[in-house]
């Protein structure tokens, strides 16, 4: 029999950055020989914890965690021993792995977010644990907390076959000439909301918001967009039917805006590289760490150029951004990685 590798976090399966790179993590332990299992409270996983999920109002039962768990032979924490959206969960969670072969997979510690800064009990640390940050700042972060990690960037795959323009185009009623400008995110604070509008205004757009609203961002999303001079999409993937997927939304697209104030890392950047959209990103330290391995983006602060790319997809700058993706984000390069920190620990299957 295949050794088991359990992927455990609060959500996994959707459309959320972490269940995104989890899937590139799972997709690189089967190449490998193992066996996985997803284990969450919510989602398409193949193990569902009660308990688990962000909005649980209990905590997990700690026999059926267990239980959850039993044929690991590793288990991959996924954030939720990083970031303290269910604390109940993540102490379930500490107090189960205890000892036993672990990699703690981190996106977001709490000192990241002002509103978890005061929680000091996240990231735990053990022996029997292996530390991966999906940035090198927060791996300097950690060790300035006692705690060594290993940065492995997040993976991706370039061989992704090109969506279809056409056909979400239509189903979002943009006709041919109309200039689509996708923000591929969940509606939060930290993601920029009106200052992606803003952008979209100055440069003559129409803004689509496919992303749901969450940590009680609702009302204040419903004011921004409100007050938008320009139109408004706010239609989900699912809402366009059955087998869309975000390579159709970036092939609808003439542009995608990514003005964030914080990311862990931010997937959408090097999504539009593989797909040969300009993107506008924010100056937020992942950026700016990302932009360091050759990236050429647009800067949302200088709309000259952002509208010039719109009008014109500069070709030279979209071949340099796919390359960047191809040398040194692919699943190929993830999988070496991975491969790389399993052996070191002796846990190859």
């Amino acid at each position: 029999m295949p050794s088991v590798c359990a992927f455990v976090s609060f959500r996994l399966g959707l459309t959320d950055g972490v269940s995104i790179v989890t899937e590139s993590w799972r997709r690189c332990f089967e190449e490998q020989g193992w066996r996985t299992v997803t284990v969450a409270g919510e989602g398409p996983v193949d193990r569902i914890v009660e308990g688990l999920e962000i909005d649980a109002t209990t905590a997990p039962d700690a026999r059926e965690l267990a239980k959850a768990l039993t044929d690991a032979d590793v288990v991959v924490a996924e954030n939720i021993l990083t970031i303290p959206l269910n604390l109940p969960a993540s102490r379930a969670l500490v107090a189960e792995l205890g000892g036993r072969p672990a990699i703690l997979h981190h996106h977001d510690p709490p000192w990241q977010r002002e509103r978890f800064a005061h929680i000091g009990e996240l990231p735990p640390d053990d022996p029997a644990w292996i530390h991966v940050t999906i940035n090198a700042f927060t791996k300097r972060e950690l060790a300035e907390r006692g705690v060594a990690a290993t940065t492995i960037y997040n993976g991706f795959d370039t061989d992704e076959a090109p969506g279809d323009r056409a056909l979400v185009r239509r189903a979002l009623a943009v006709i041919d000439d109309e200039p689509l400008v996708v923000h591929p995110v969940r509606a939060i604070a930290r993601k920029n909301i009106p200052g992606a509008i803003a952008l979209v205004e100055a440069v003559g757009g129409t803004y689509w918001l496919p992303g749901p609203a969450e940590e009680d961002y609702a009302d204040e999303l419903s004011a921004v967009l409100g007050r938008a001079r320009c139109r408004v999409l706010r239609t989900s993937l699912a809402d366009l039917g059955q087998g869309i997927t975000m390579a159709d939304a970036y092939a609808a697209s003439d542009l995608v805006v990514f003005p964030s104030l914080w990311e862990g890392f931010g997937n959408p950047p090097i999504e539009a590289a593989i797909h040969r959209r300009p993107v506008a990103v924010g100056r937020y330290p992942a950026a700016e760490e990302l932009r360091a391995l050759g990236f050429d983006w647009l800067d949302p602060a200088d709309v000259d150029a952002v509208a010039a790319a719109l009008r014109n997809p500069p070709a030279a700058m979209l071949a340099t951004n796919r390359a960047v993706v191809e040398e040194h984000l692919s699943l190929q390069i993830l999988n070496r990685r991975v491969k790389a920190l399993l052996g070191a620990a002796g846990w190859s299957p």
